[in-house]
């Protein structure tokens, strides 16, 4: 994986435009905007943390840390972008990205509020509705989580 760019980067996606290809709405949205992407090879998007994320008032009051299972679900969301986006340019209402497996999980570091996670995830396979991804989530450049996740596109029922 590539090395983190802490200067200010180019929006490609906003989050205007993530919300036409993620079915995901406050609060569970957890992208804010897309900083590099190359369909049917990789994606940086980033989430930024803050003390008014509603999971803070019970995980932990006291010490506010970002649970990490939704620091996996951020990566996921980000990998149904790059999915999306690598089977075309324009949104898919009839499909629905689902997560199917998450594999070689590594929580490293805690997020805290004020913290900006850089999500990362590179394609390592995709079969018909099966996607494979190596992602990782970084602060400042640091890894504070990995993992290998799999997910489905599902056709929507009307």
């Amino acid at each position: 994986m590539t090395e983190s760019n802490s200067s200010v980067q180019e929006t490609v996606m906003d989050v205007n435009e993530i919300r036409k290809f993620l079915a995901h709405r406050y609060p569970f949205l957890l992208v804010d905007k897309v900083v590099q992407l190359e369909p049917g090879q990789s994606i940086t998007a980033i989430k930024n943390v803050t003390i008014n994320e509603p999971f803070f008032n019970g995980h932990f009051p006291e010490k506010p840390i970002m649970p990490g299972v939704l620091i996996v679900e951020a990566m996921a969301q980000a990998t149904g972008l790059l999915g999306f986006k690598t089977m075309g340019d324009d949104p898919q209402p009839d499909l629905l990205y689902v997560l199917a497996g998450i594999d070689k999980v590594k929580f490293k570091h805690q997020v805290v509020p004020g913290d900006q996670l850089e999500l990362y995830a590179e394609i390592i396979r995709h079969k018909g509705p099966m996607w494979i991804y190596k992602t990782e989530a970084r602060v400042n450049g640091v890894v504070v989580t990995s993992a290998e996740i799999k997910c489905v596109a599902t056709k929507t029922e009307k």
